[in-house]
């Protein structure tokens, strides 16, 4: 039971450093263009038909 002293801060600590990292992935348009990765995979680059 005296463990919970410590458990709940660090608990709420990493909560709050993954809320922190999740809201700055946001700002910096990390999920912006969830699909353009997806097809610049697929592209090879040679736009001529052959």
């Amino acid at each position: 039971m005296n463990m919970l002293i410590y458990l709940i801060p660090v608990a709420l600590f990493l909560g709050g450093l993954g809320l922190g990292a999740f809201l700055w992935s946001l700002k910096n348009g990390q999920y912006d263009d969830l699909d353009g990765a997806a097809w610049r995979i697929m592209d090879d680059g040679d736009d001529r038909p052959g």
